[in-house]
């Protein structure tokens, strides 16, 4: 995803029609990476982009037709639902409008990932695809999100990615089966 942030920015704002926009990137972060932005910090450099996961949630939806595809494959598959945050770093309010404009119609434009646009680490089927999309969560839980980082509110919209599929990678080995062998006598008449 950051690859593809990235690349519209660059297509967006290289140029120069955007004083202070040219080089705008999209950094992929953590919670600790908050609590360096007041301090010298390498990933959050403004102008950016940031894309912050912060929730990861079965998908109730689709996890009882993949447990039925891992009965009959033997491999384990949990769908998720990862939800995220991209938020707009700049030091004016035009320029967060303009980063975050271009981040959302980027992710409108493409809101399907398909393996060449999945990052190579994850192994991924060719038939495998992620959607994203724009989550609904109300202000006050973004807020409290940000409250409970190290930094100030930034302009932010919440995303999902679904579905995410964590599968085994390993077959499950089949049960032995077991015979049994009875005994069968007849039974004595009761005298």
């Amino acid at each position: 995803m950051e690859r593809v942030l990235t690349g519209a920015l660059a297509a967006r704002f290289a140029g120069g029609g955007d004083v202070g926009l040219d080089g705008a990137k999209a950094v992929l972060i953590t919670s600790n990476d908050f609590g360096r932005v007041t301090n010298p910090n390498p990933r959050i450099t403004p102008p950016c982009l940031t894309v912050f996961p912060y929730r990861v949630d079965i998908n109730y939806t689709t996890r009882a037709a993949w447990s039925a595809v891992g009965h009959a494959d033997g491999f384990a598959h949990l769908p998720l639902d990862l939800r995220f945050l991209l938020s707009a770093w700049a030091d004016d309010p035009v320029h967060q409008l303009s980063l975050l404009g271009v981040g959302m119609q980027a992710l409108e434009l493409g809101p399907s990932f398909r393996r060449p646009r999945l990052d190579a680490r994850g192994e991924w089927e060719e038939n495998e695809s992620i959607q994203v999309v724009i989550d609904e969560i109300s202000t006050e839980a973004v807020m409290r999100t940000f409250d409970s980082l190290e930094s100030d509110y930034q302009l932010s919209v919440p995303y999902v990615a679904r579905i995410v599929r964590l599968s085994q990678l390993e077959r499950n080995p089949a049960p032995p089966v077991q015979d049994s062998t009875f005994a069968v006598a007849a039974l004595a008449e009761r005298p």
